[in-house]
C-alpha cells in the first residue's frame, strides 16, 4: 500500500488554531453578512482583521480626528447609531463631509466625572462609541473594553487605549492645491499603518487621500504588510 503524504498547508492547516487565508476571508464575509462586522471606507477595510469593524472590539486612533470621522462614516451611513463622548471640539461640518451620517450620531461633549457611566450606558444602546482617552484611567479602560465585548460594540478610542484590539496611526504629507502658489486645498495624502492583537499582530499600512478631493477619504494604494525586518527596526 502506498502512504499518502499530505503537504506541509494541509498539515498545518489541520491543527487547532490554524486557518488558511480562504478560511479567514470566509469567516470575514460570514461576519460582514451577519452583521458582526460594522463596515468602513473600502481604502480602510485592507488594515482591519475582518475588513471591518468587528462588534466587540476596541479600536485606538492616533493621530488627528480626521481618521475618526472615515470610520464612523460608512457605519452611520449604512444604518449604524454612533455616539461621541468628550470630544467638544468635533467639528461637525467635517465629520458630514467625511460621510457621516449626523442624524444618527449622539453627542456628549463634556461629560465631566460621568465620562465612564456615559461611555458604559451608551455601549449598552448604540453601535459605536468614540471617546477621547485622555482622562480615562486604565482600570477604567478595560472594564469599559470589556463592556463593549459584552454588549457587541465597537469602541473607538481617541489616543492610546490599554489593551485595544486595533491601533491605527497616521502619517501625514504636504496638502495638494496649491502648486502655483494660490488656489484651494484639495486633498492630503496620508499613510496610515494598523497593527494589534491576534490577526492584527503583523502591522499593514496603506496609503489614502483625508481628505481626498470630493472632501471624503479615497483610496490612493493598496494594503501593505510591513516587512517584520521593516518593523524590528522601526
Amino acid at each position: 500500500m502506498t502512504a499518502v503524504v499530505e503537504p506541509p498547508v494541509a498539515r498545518l492547516a489541520a491543527l487547532p488554531g490554524v486557518s488558511t487565508a480562504s478560511r479567514v476571508a470566509a469567516q470575514a464575509e460570514r461576519a460582514r453578512v451577519t452583521g458582526r462586522v460594522l463596515p468602513v471606507a473600502p481604502a480602510l477595510a485592507g488594515l482591519l482583521p475582518a475588513a471591518g469593524l468587528r462588534r466587540g472590539s476596541t479600536v485606538a486612533v492616533h493621530g488627528g480626528t480626521s481618521l475618526l470621522l472615515a470610520l464612523l462614516a460608512e457605519a452611520t451611513a449604512t444604518g449604524s447609531w454612533a455616539a461621541v463622548v468628550g470630544m467638544p471640539s468635533l467639528g461637525l461640518a467635517a465629520a458630514a463631509e467625511y460621510g457621516v451620517d449626523l442624524g444618527r450620531v449622539a453627542l456628549v461633549p463634556r461629560p465631566g466625572a460621568e465620562l465612564p457611566a456615559v461611555v458604559a450606558a451608551l455601549l449598552d444602546g448604540v453601535d459605536l462609541v468614540a471617546v477621547h482617552s485622555e482622562t480615562v484611567q486604565a482600570a477604567v479602560a478595560r472594564r469599559l473594553s470589556a463592556r463593549a465585548r459584552h454588549r457587541g460594540a465597537v469602541l473607538l478610542s481617541f489616543g492610546a487605549w490599554p489593551g485595544a484590539d486595533v491601533e491605527l496611526s497616521c502619517r501625514y504629507s504636504a496638502w495638494a492645491g496649491l502648486e502655483d502658489g494660490y488656489g484651494h486645498l484639495r486633498e492630503r495624502e496620508v499613510t496610515v499603518r494598523a497593527r494589534g492583537r491576534g490577526a492584527a499582530a503583523r502591522p499593514v499600512t496603506a496609503s489614502v487621500a483625508l481628505p481626498g478631493p470630493g472632501g471624503s477619504l479615497a483610496a490612493r494604494g493598496a494594503s501593505v504588510a510591513v516587512p517584520l525586518r521593516e518593523e524590528a527596526t522601526a
